[in-house]
């Protein structure tokens, strides 16, 4: 099977695009449980962590945005069959 270092310049960067997609909604995730976890009992998040929650999710609709962009430019339908079994 080919790796990223077999692609294009343009699919390997969908590639780290589809990495660091996943990366943010890890922390954006990761940081809402934490917030549960933390507030389970009662209470509610302070303005410090809604802020870094709401930081958290531009910054993975950012990422969203740019691998649709980049996976756009990936204009070679095998390149495509190949990333998306790397995706899995």
């Amino acid at each position: 099977m080919p790796t990223i270092d077999d692609l294009s310049k343009s699919a390997q960067i969908a590639y780290r695009a589809f990495l660091d997609m996943g990366e943010s909604k890890a922390a954006h995730f990761n940081y809402l449980v934490e917030l549960e976890e933390k507030y389970k009992l009662g209470g509610t998040p302070g303005v410090v962590e809604n802020r870094q929650l709401a930081e958290l999710l531009t910054r993975h609709d950012k990422n969203v945005q740019a691998f649709k962009t980049a996976m756009s430019a990936v204009t070679d339908s095998e390149e495509k069959q190949i990333l998306f079994q790397l995706f899995s």
